[in-house]
This record gives C-alpha cells, sequence and structure tokens, in this order.
C-alpha cells in the first residue's frame, strides 16, 4: 500500500520568493523562519524572520529557492499556507492565504487560526 503524498506545509508566490532572496542576499542568514505568537485583537499573529540554524523541531521546507523553517508550534496552523508579496500604492508587505485562517481584524495585523483538521 503506498502513503499519498504529504502536502507541502508552506508555499511561496513567485513575487514572496523573488522579495525574501532580494533580502536574503544583503545578510547573512541563509533561512526564513515562519511562524505564529498569541497576540492583537484576532488572537493570532503571523511572524516571520530571518534565521542562522534550525532550531529543535523545526519543519523545513523548500520552494522555489528559498529554505524555510516553520516553527513546531506554528505546523498545525500553517498547513497549506501561501505567502505572498504584495506592493501597493501605500505599503509592500508579505501577505498569508491561510486555509485555516478563520477571521482577521479590521486592521488585518492579526488573525484567527484553527488547527488544520487532517484526513484519515
Amino acid at each position: 500500500m503506498s502513503r499519498r503524498p504529504r502536502p507541502k506545509l508552506v508555499t511561496l508566490t513567485d513575487a514572496a520568493a523573488a522579495r525574501v532572496q532580494e533580502i536574503m542576499a544583503k545578510g547573512d542568514k541563509p533561512y526564513l523562519r515562519v511562524g505564529i505568537v498569541n497576540g492583537g485583537c484576532a488572537g493570532m499573529e503571523y511572524v516571520l524572520d530571518y534565521a542562522e540554524a534550525p532550531e529543535a523541531f523545526d519543519e523545513l521546507v523548500e520552494d522555489k529557492g528559498v529554505r524555510i523553517l516553520v516553527k513546531a508550534n506554528a505546523v498545525m496552523f500553517l498547513l497549506g499556507s501561501e505567502i505572498d508579496y504584495e506592493t501597493t500604492r501605500l505599503a509592500s508587505r508579505f501577505v498569508f492565504r491561510n486555509p485555516n485562517q478563520t477571521d482577521a481584524c479590521g486592521c488585518g495585523e492579526s488573525v484567527t487560526i484553527q488547527p488544520a483538521r487532517l484526513e484519515s
């Protein structure tokens, strides 16, 4: 019996991958670390940081030439997410498209996320 393919934890759009590569080329850390923290009026906030090396229990994802570390406490909340980079007249920012997100605050800085439901 063959196992079904494991879904990709997090993916990047072409715009997000290009921006991350551009930023990382100027720095000295080879990884993008993605996670969540409790905070904001909707309950959780996405966090992005650059990392020198994986921490214990980080999940490593490679997409479009970028090495992404997903913090262990964020895996079930970020499963299936796509990270994009958007530029408007007023701002440039990374945006998460997360199928597990159920709500967001009015300013868009915090979100409500439910853990992913895994099919058996």
